[in-house]
């Protein structure tokens, strides 16, 4: 899977999560550039994110994430 198709994956899944079509998240993104994203949302994002996937998270690397850059190199390290 390439970064390219990670992040079109991600922009669909924080447009959804966000309400939000014309959202657009790069490497920095973080939950200080979106209004709504808290912690609620934040647990929201994980689960879409690993159901998409198909991946799991630890607690460890969610609290460790900071920025969607971050997440998308996760994803890139478990994504089948």
């Amino acid at each position: 899977m390439e970064r390219t198709e990670v992040f079109e994956r991600l922009t669909k899944i924080f447009r959804d999560v966000f309400d939000d079509e014309n959202l657009v998240i790069t490497d920095a993104t973080n939950a200080d550039d979106i209004e709504d994203w808290d912690s609620l949302e934040q647990i929201t994002l994980v689960v879409t994110i690993e159901k998409e996937f198909e991946i799991k998270f630890n607690v460890h690397e969610v609290s460790g994430f900071k920025n969607v850059g971050e997440m998308a190199d996760a994803i890139l390290l478990k994504a089948k």
